[in-house]
């Protein structure tokens, strides 16, 4: 399986100036692609081969006076953006023509010097990793990386981003073997919420950190020091860059909290499921900064990738399973219930359930009822021959002992 390993890098003032220059030549390599295929398209021309386009905008775009300078980076940054925009073509027609499950994806559209995420990516042939801990990158040097930990394998492929708050990133992706963890006999249902961010099936309940809640008041000073500065003004840029920085400190924290949480999951547990939750629908409530603030779709992502790797067993269940409807002890679906009922009583058996905790445990039987089925396993009762005694086609002696008449 792909794993990605993320680091940080510290280029210096040259290779900032070299990455820079890699940023927009692929950025502009891209926007030629895609404006020539809509071209092409407007006109009722064929759709523009991939070796075709890669001469056009490439090959024969570096020979005139207005794109001479793409000769300054390295062709593999220049092959790979053509190759991302391949990528976005083929993942929209897939999706148009019903090919893609999932959401509809949107055709690609021209990237923008003013992106908040300015990235390259380089195959082998572009990059290498120096004996003394540097990442070599073709035309811009050896950058120094700060190495949290070691790379499972040699990776093939690097891919080096500029975020919103000025740093720089290298993410390499490194084909491993799945790490099996010692198996185990329990199964957890996992209940995500906001009052609290994830509820067992057991009873555990797992408080929710709110990290941009807790940056709130620094940020909203950073803010009105933002909207303070004039448009334009080198001030407004250093505005700009203390606030992207606060931000991307609430997301790291939230994600380095995800991490943690969905890895002790995973090892204490042989199977987790988990509820198919409609976020996009639900961020566009009231409640949409704190649903954006819990993260729920990254942390479901992490569980599942890490249940592959590890040799556990990840499930969803529908959205429209009525979890928080139904009592976990006698079945009987009680109707639903207004948010702020936190605890109920079951009417049918007089159980008296935690609002999440029975969710979770309806979770738990729910996924436990789609694995079996899954895997071949009996769902509906076992078939019983019937009794000679009690049903069938009687002889007609013993119809005749029996005393009864013969037709």
């Amino acid at each position: 399986m792909q794993l990605r390993y993320n680091f940080r890098v510290y280029p210096e003032p040259a290779q900032r100036d070299a990455l820079a220059r890699a940023f927009g030549c692929a950025r502009v390599v891209f926007n030629d692609g895609l404006r020539a295929r809509r071209e092409a398209h407007a006109a009722g021309l064929p759709y523009i081969k991939d070796t075709d386009l890669q001469k056009q905008v490439i090959t024969a775009a570096k020979r005139t006076g207005e794109r001479v300078w793409l000769s300054e980076v390295s062709s593999v940054v220049l092959v790979q953006s053509l190759r991302d925009l391949h990528t976005a073509y083929r993942s929209f027609f897939s999706s148009v023509t019903g090919r893609r499950k999932g959401p509809r994806v949107a055709p690609p559209r021209f990237k923008s010097k003013r992106d908040s995420r300015q990235s390259i990516r380089l195959t082998a042939n572009g990059f290498c990793l120096r004996g003394n801990g540097r990442l070599y990158v073709a035309k811009v040097g050896d950058l120094r990386v700060r190495w949290s930990r070691r790379l499972p394998a040699v990776p093939t492929s690097v891919t080096v981003t500029m975020d919103a708050a000025g740093r720089y990133w290298a993410s390499f992706v490194v084909d491993t073997d799945p790490e099996f963890l010692p198996e185990t006999h329990a199964e957890t249902g996992v209940d995500l919420g906001l009052s609290a961010f994830a509820v067992l099936s057991d009873g555990q309940k797992i408080a929710s950190p709110r990290f941009l809640r807790r940056a709130e008041k620094k940020l909203k000073r950073l803010q009105k020091d933002l909207s303070r500065k004039a448009k334009g003004s080198k001030n407004r840029a250093k505005a700009r860059v203390r606030v992207a920085r606060q931000h991307a400190r609430a997301a790291d924290r939230r994600r380095d909290w995800h991490h943690k949480t969905s890895t002790k999951i995973i090892r204490e547990t042989q199977a987790v499921y988990v509820e198919d939750l409609a976020v996009s629908g639900l961020a566009r409530t009231r409640l949409a900064k704190s649903v954006h603030d819990a993260g729920w779709s990254a942390f479901v992502n992490m569980l599942e990738y890490k249940a592959a790797r590890h040799g556990r067993h990840f499930g969803r269940i529908g959205r429209f399973e009525p979890t928080s409807q139904v009592c976990s002890a006698c079945g009987i679906k009680d109707g639903p219930k207004p948010l702020h009922v936190r605890e109920w009583t079951c009417q049918e058996c007089g159980t008296v359930h935690d609002r999440d905790v029975n969710a979770a445990r309806n979770i738990l039987a729910a996924g436990r009822a789609d694995r079996l089925n899954a895997c071949g396993a009996p769902v509906r009762r076992a078939h019983v021959p019937a009794q000679r005694g009690e049903a069938g086609s009687h002889q007609k002696g013993q119809t005749a002992q029996a005393g009864i008449p013969v037709l």
